[in-house]
């Protein structure tokens, strides 16, 4: 089955482009774009689409406040912000609201792809500077070094991968592992590090080394 994404995005030609980007791939589909978040709620609370591709910068409501209404009432729902804006603030803002990836407009469209497909299995799909920067807000925040020395050295192999920004699949590849291999070992390493997602656990394990 294919994964379904509708795209929120108020500039008309990259709107279009980003669907012509989805109907390239044979495992995805675009099954709605608006302009805006007003226009764009109603119909991803009806339509209830697998992955949100959204922009930040929207006419009114902003797309960071979208994100918390789509999270209020359908909280499966995987979203990608795909921004122009790489400043930390709004970066946090999206991820606290609910986002689960972050990347910025002029990545190649293969990277857009391979995105939808990271979230929708799992994983949280960064541009490699957007993931610098969260390693470098939560310098401050490292696990003790009892927590530290508890990850196995494939658990650190992982999340150091991770955290240049490639995605599961990427990873999975240059270990020569599966997938789900992957995902088995980040979900290890938040719960010896007790941290709630994998944003958090390869910032705190990257403060450390």
């Amino acid at each position: 089955m294919k994964k379904s994404v509708i795209i929120v995005e108020d500039d008309k030609g990259l709107r279009e482009q980003l669907v012509k980007i989805i109907k390239g791939a044979s495992d995805i589909t675009c099954i709605g774009a608006f302009p805006s978040a007003e226009d764009a709620l109603p119909e991803v609370l009806a339509r209830k689409p697998d992955v949100v591709l959204m922009d930040i910068q929207l006419p009114r409501m902003s797309g960071i406040d979208c994100v918390a209404e789509i999270k209020k009432v359908m909280p499966a729902t995987q979203i990608i912000m795909v921004t122009v804006y790489e400043d930390s603030e709004r970066i946090f803002r999206a991820l606290k609201a609910g986002a689960k990836g972050y990347l910025v407009k002029s990545g190649p469209p293969s990277r857009l792809l391979e995105a939808i497909r990271d979230v929708h299995s799992g994983g949280s799909p960064m541009s490699s500077h957007i993931a610098r920067k969260v390693v470098d807000h939560f310098q401050a925040l490292g696990p003790s070094r009892t927590q530290t020395e508890d990850l196995s050295p494939r658990e650190r192999e992982v999340l150091d991968l991770l955290a240049t920004g490639l995605l599961y699949k990427e990873i999975a590849g240059q270990l020569n592992i599966s997938i789900t291999t992957v995902r088995t070992h980040i979900i290890n390493v938040c719960e010896k590090l007790h941290v709630r997602n994998r944003v958090e656990a390869v910032a705190k394990l990257q403060s450390k080394l």
